[in-house]
């Protein structure tokens, strides 16, 4: 009984509506774009743990200050000594600096003891935009600084200024880049002027939705939004749904070559691509919320971000597309629309053939056991470079890899003065223990001084010292002065500490290991915060994120292909050559790092983000492989059915893999270290797994295992009969999957 085909008013009108929604959404959508600054944010600590000291700490730091604020730096260097005439200068752009909107509080001008250089610490309100703060005083600085004197903005504030200027362009030049690279390989595969709009269409409305939804979740604060998580997500929905959309299109071009009409084609192609796409987004999903498991609130909401963007990745590739294709037709082809029977596969890939999927097959056919071998090999090698990798933490100085003027601030800083001036650390103790807190810190080598907040303070601290067992509170004044009295919040007084070593440093880093480990083993009640805290704090979770998380996805990620290949075997060796895959890829990207690029080190959630995209974008192609491989398999046998579905499947999975690495690739236009990193990691990764994993690697070894790869099911059993698979072309044996 054959099923009714739907009017021809149906096949117009159903495409058109589906058509009409996607353009109204991608209308709403797309001024988005340069509205996202308004949801996001790029402060550290917001990211952390409540349970993280340096979070308790900054949580009470407006309670001793009275109000949150974030310091900058302003440093000047003469060059030599300077006079009285040029300190009264400085003091005079300290002056103006204080009448900066935003400026909470401006100090004196500060000499340093070579009487080379000063410093004026100058307090940012954080309700107010602190990137335009601090390019208003770099203004002003500039305007302002007297000739002969070289001036620079640092600390905190400026390195937060720098950043955010640092993904300047991640909503125009890196949505060019990434386009225009699709564009550009879409037109190499596909040799028509119409196909590669109407697949970048697909892409760009999908951004556009998913952009507009995770906006609005943003602006409930539902999670947090920061600069490399929107880059990330704008590259993923890109390379995701064109991948989609390309697997869908080589459907649609086989049901065409088989003389399907228009919309008989549009419905074969969704039925073969379907399954696939469903699976491949589903585990990329899959993989994707298991970084919920995160305690870094940045990592999180990656999470839940980037699987709303495939969600109308999928949705957008199984209906817009669809749509698109179904009111275009074969014109969509122009000037090479596919002919009757063009797509047939030979029947005897193991006989000599043409073309170099098929030569491809035919040497697997002959040669498995080698192949899978020397590929392995390959792989092995080259995942040995992961010893080499320093994924530990980098300074914050050097995380923007453009110029940067609080880079350049932070080294004129420490040649005159302590390098850890104005990003001090904060420790928080019980009034009564003040002196077994202040002792740890006098101690400790790489703190310089310690002082205590106090309100009674001009400058808002007062000097503090150990006399025996006697705390001495620093005087200035004539004699008889009375020492400014430390605030007291709740019981507690704040300390605040100095470092010898620039804040950004893993040498103030251990530092701080030093202090927390002196107290606790001398059980000091106390507790320590501030910019190094909060970066060590941040390093320490995301190693803890990577070492939990990652397992994880690995076993997320087998149960999906068990119940997708209904086997344990050939799930089981897809993963190990996924693992593999990404270790090699690790691998040469350490060597490359540190050989070529000279970088300083990597984010320890460099490697977390690289294994959640590429095991499950490495696993979306070979479950496009196999999921189609297993199809073949049903009728001409497992050997010949892997053969079938490397020819079948290698165009399309090739191109993806291009367009995907591409896509990534071009995050290495945001001039951030971490996202150079991960697109260098990611790029290359895909590019390894497309063309030695799943199409050497994994065709040879499961051939060289043959019918036993599917082993639990029904299908290690199977032998098919010779008719099935000598006799039957490739519209014939779709029509008996279709029966």
């Amino acid at each position: 009984m054959t099923s009714r085909s739907p009017s021809r008013w149906l096949r117009i009108a159903l495409p058109l509506v589906l058509v009409v929604i996607w353009l109204a959404g991608g209308a709403i959508g797309g001024p988005y774009f340069g509205k996202v600054e308004e949801v996001s944010s790029n402060d550290q600590s917001s990211f952390l743990p409540q349970s993280a000291e340096s979070t308790q700490v900054q949580g009470r730091l407006d309670d001793f200050t009275g109000g949150d604020a974030i310091p900058a730096l302003v440093v000047f260097d003469a060059g030599g000594e300077l006079d009285r005439d040029q300190l009264g200068e400085v003091q005079a752009v300290a002056d103006a600096v204080a009448e900066v909107e935003g400026v909470s509080e401006v100090s004196p001008a500060i000499p340093s003891v070579d009487g080379e250089a000063a410093q004026v610490v100058v307090s940012i309100d954080t309700s107010g935009d602190v990137t335009e703060i601090v390019g208003e005083i770099r203004e002003t600085v500039a305007a302002e600084s007297p000739s002969g004197i070289d001036a620079w903005v640092t600390g905190p504030a400026g390195f937060t200024a720098d950043l955010a200027a640092g993904f300047t362009g991640i909503d125009g030049l890196l949505l060019l880049v990434a386009l225009g690279a699709v564009f550009i390989i879409l037109i190499v595969v596909y040799r028509s002027p119409l196909l590669p709009l109407l697949v970048l269409m697909t892409s760009v409305f999908a951004l556009c939705v998913a952009l507009l939804t995770v906006w609005w979740l943003a602006k409930a604060e539902i999670f947090v939004l920061n600069g490399q998580v929107q880059g990330i997500l704008f590259i993923l929905v890109i390379g995701a749904a064109t991948d989609y959309a390309l697997l869908y299109v080589a459907r649609f071009r086989e049901a065409i070559g088989e003389g399907k009409q228009r919309w008989d084609a549009v419905v074969a192609a969704w039925k073969g691509s379907v399954e696939p796409i469903l699976a491949s987004g589903g585990t990329v999903i899959a993989g994707l919320l298991c970084l919920l498991l995160s305690d870094l609130a940045s990592n999180r909401a990656l999470g839940p971000i980037a699987s709303i963007g495939i969600v109308f990745a999928i949705l957008s590739s199984l209906t817009f597309l669809p749509a698109l294709l179904a009111l275009t037709g074969r014109a969509a082809f122009w000037p090479f629309i596919p002919k009757a029977g063009a797509t047939d596969l030979p029947v005897d890939l193991t006989q000599p053939v043409k073309g170099g999927w098929a030569r491809l097959a035919r040497l697997i056919a002959k040669r498995a056991r080698l192949v899978w071998i020397l590929s392995t090999v390959v792989l092995l090698v080259a995942a040995v470079g992961v010893t080499q990798l320093k994924a530990e933490g980098v300074p914050a100085s050097e995380l923007v890899l453009a110029e940067s003027e609080a880079r350049d601030g932070q080294a004129v800083l420490g040649e005159h003065f302590p390098a850890g001036s104005g990003s001090p650390l904060y420790v928080i103790a019980s009034e009564d223990g003040i002196a077994d807190a202040l002792g740890v810190l006098e101690d400790e080598s790489g703190v310089d001084s310690v002082a205590v907040l106090s309100a009674d303070s001009a400058t808002g601290q007062v000097g503090v010292a150990l006399d025996g067992d006697e705390v001495v509170y620093t005087v200035q004044g004539p004699p008889g002065t009375e020492a400014p009295a430390p605030t007291v919040d709740d019981g507690d007084v704040m300390l605040v500490a100095t470092l010898a070593d620039a804040a950004d440093s893993l040498e103030a880093e251990q530092t701080v290991r030093d202090v927390r480990g002196a107290y606790a083993d001398a059980d000091v009640d106390a507790i320590v915060g501030g910019t190094t805290a909060i970066d060590l704090d941040t390093n320490d979770t995301s190693i803890r994120d990577r070492t939990v998380i990652i397992p994880v996805i690995l076993v997320v990620i087998l149960l999906i292909l068990m119940l997708l290949l209904r086997s344990v075997l050939a799930p089981v060796l897809l993963i190990l050559s996924v693992v593999v895959s990404f270790a090699a890829a690790l691998g040469v990207s350490a060597l490359i790092f540190n050989g070529v690029f000279d970088f300083p080190g990597a984010d320890p959630s460099v490697p977390l983000y690289g294994f959640v995209f590429l095991v499950a974008l490495g696993v979306d192609y070979n479950i496009f492989l196999m999921s189609r491989v297993r199809e073949e398999s049903l009728v001409h046998g497992t050997r010949r059915g892997i053969l079938r579905g490397l020819v079948s499947t290698g165009g399309v999975i090739t191109s993806a893999g291009l367009v995907l690495a591409a896509t990534f690739a071009a995050l290495g236009v945001i001039q951030i270290l971490f996202l150079v990193q991960l697109a260098f990691i990611v790029a290359f990764g895909v590019l390894l797994d497309t063309f030695l994993v799943r199409s050497l690697l994994v065709p040879a070894l499961g051939y060289d295992i043959g019918k036993a790869i599917w082993w639990p099911s029904k299908l290690s059993r199977f032998e098919p009969e010779e008719t099935d698979a000598t006799t039957m072309s490739r519209a014939e044996y779709r029509r008996t999957l279709d029966a």
